[in-house]
Order: structure tokens, then sequence, then C-alpha cells
């Protein structure tokens, strides 16, 4: 298993539209293509005006998969031009599990 960190961080004022444009028309497509949402957060303190989340994948091979029919997914593209007005930085991290964590995804030997 692995986890992917993405970073977005928005323009000021925008995290509660984006959140709201996210729960009404990009949740549902992202859940059912890429899985295991391990958890979706805005920021507090520190850097200010980000979206983190997490997803959880079997491998690489399974996030490229995931991913690339998230790309094409019509629904997903109309949603992404509406958003990405608003971001001006994304960030991604690739994250490895160490052996004592929780197991996130079924099957797999974490």
């Amino acid at each position: 298993m692995i986890v992917e960190e993405r970073i977005y961080t928005l323009m000021a004022g925008k995290v509660a539209d984006y959140l709201k444009t996210y729960e009404s028309e990009g949740l549902a497509i992202q859940k059912a293509i890429l899985g295991t949402m391990v958890g979706y957060f805005s920021t507090e303190f520190g850097p200010l005006n980000q979206i983190v989340h997490l997803w959880a994948y079997r491998d690489l091979a399974d996030r490229e998969i995931r991913r690339r029919r998230l790309a094409a997914d019509p629904g997903w593209q109309a949603y992404v031009a509406k958003i990405r007005p608003w971001m001006v930085g994304q960030e991604n991290k690739l994250l490895m599990p160490a052996a004592f964590s929780p197991k996130l995804i079924d099957g797999d030997a974490a």
C-alpha cells in the first residue's frame, strides 16, 4: 500500500467555495474512481488557504490506472475547469507506510 498526499494552495478566500464545489460536483466522481480516501482537510494554522487530501492505493500501478481514469472522466474534467482558476499551487507526495502502519486497503500487507 501507498498513500498519496495532495496539497492545493488556493487564492485567499476560496477555500469555502472550493469545498462546496468539491462536495457537490467532484467528490462522488473521485471516490468512485480513486477508491480509498484516507482524509480530506483544510488548513487552520501554518500555511493557510490549503486543501490537503490523502488517497490510498495498492501500489504505484494501481495509482497510475486510477489517476488516468479520473483524468479521462468528462464529469471530472468539467469540475476541474471550474476550480482550476482558484488554484495557485499544488504539491504531491508519495507516502510509504512503516511496517506497523494500519492497513487501509483490504488484502494489502501493511
